[in-house]
């Protein structure tokens, strides 16, 4: 069976420069980098007494890692408000957090090299647990200024709503 049903004759693998994020229905701005979405599954080392020296293996608890989100600073202020909803100061006694809506559904989307919406994961029960405004600064180098917020996360699951598409094919002009 092909990797690629759609697409048969495509043997190389998504790239991963492609991609964009969205929360709150809205693409995040200057998005440069995502950390990877990982599932760990604890493992339960059992054994009866009437047993072999060997040791029974069973799934335990499932937790998932944060995801690292980095941006270009721009006058844009997407993460600090949202990182305000987790713990913002100087609001009164109790009111540290905004109960009803600091956790948040992520959308990652990874596009083919033509553009086209390849996959697509929905990060369930976000919630930033860390906020980098801006990164060192240096007047001896020369680059972009980056921010970054971590997310914890309640698991992840790929859209399969999201359909392998055909992928374009344009002949080359002939030159002059």
């Amino acid at each position: 069976m092909p990797q690629f049903p759609v697409n048969p004759t495509r043997y190389d693998p998504y790239k991963n420069f492609k991609f964009r994020v969205m929360w709150d229905g809205a693409y995040v701005l200057g998005a440069a980098s995502v950390t990877g979405l990982t599932r760990k599954t604890e493992v339960i080392k059992h054994r009866a007494g009437g047993d072999p020296s060997t040791q029974h293996l069973s799934p335990g608890t499932t937790s998932y890692d944060p995801v690292t989100i980095k941006s270009g600073v721009t006058q844009d202020r997407t993460f600090h408000l949202w990182m305000g909803k987790v713990w913002a100061l100087g609001n009164q006694f109790g009111m540290e957090v905004s109960l009803k809506d600091f956790r948040k559904d992520v959308t990652l989307e990874v596009y083919n090299e033509a553009g086209q919406l390849a996959i697509a994961y929905t990060i369930y029960r976000c919630w930033p647990s860390e906020f980098q405004a801006q990164a060192d600064l240096d007047a001896n180098t020369g680059g972009i200024l980056f921010q970054h917020l971590k997310l914890e996360n309640e698991g992840f699951a790929i859209d399969t709503s999201v359909p392998e598409l055909p992928e374009p094919s344009f002949v080359i002009p002939v030159g002059p």
